[in-house]
């Protein structure tokens, strides 16, 4: 594990339950959600916060930045893979799709 995924561990795990509170909870979900998934690999359930945008009712956009420095987004390539999303109104499964490109990785989340 390099410095970096130690470091983005530790602020995930930090972060992460801010996204529940009362106060802080609401005004942090118009931009930010928890993304649950399970590991292609290891079979585990793994969460963490990501910036996200609504592309309508059932769609959702996640950039990931530095995804060079970050391995959770390959679980979503080829066919992709279902994750949750915990919004502060309520949980969202959904179907999502990880494509690289010059300026990126994106991850297109149809939700159910």
């Amino acid at each position: 594990m390099t410095l970096f995924q130690r470091a983005a561990k530790v602020f995930n795990a930090g972060f992460t339950p801010l996204l529940s509170l009362p106060v802080v909870g609401p005004a942090l979900g118009k931009s930010m959600v928890t993304l649950s998934y399970t590991g292609r690999k290891s079979g585990k359930r793994f969460s963490l916060p990501v910036a996200y945008r609504r592309s309508g009712a059932d769609r959702v956009t996640i950039a990931v930045a530095l995804p060079d420095q970050k391995q959770w987004w390959r679980n979503f390539l080829g066919e992709g893979a279902p994750l949750t999303l915990h919004f502060p109104d309520g949980d969202r499964t959904g179907h999502a799709v990880a494509t690289r490109s010059d300026s990126g990785v994106t991850l297109a989340v149809d939700l159910a």
